[in-house]
């Protein structure tokens, strides 16, 4: 499993260097939404790490479309 519940937040397993694992969970997610290009910090585009609605925390991201 990719996300975790935590305190009511869905939040990426993985934490904040898992790019592959980034890469392959967006490649698979009806709600991956680019986000604005200063944004972006995967070098794939799509990528959670990438994604519009992901908000980062101090170990990873909370997805706030799942």
């Amino acid at each position: 499993m990719d996300f975790k519940n935590i305190k009511g937040k869905i939040v990426f397993s993985w934490g904040n260097e898992a790019w592959e694992k980034a890469n392959k969970t967006a490649s698979s997610c009806n709600n991956f939404k680019l986000d604005a290009e200063y944004e972006l910090v995967a070098d794939e585009k799509i990528s959670c790490y990438n994604c519009r609605y992901r908000k980062w925390t101090a170990d990873s991201f909370i997805c706030f479309k799942l």
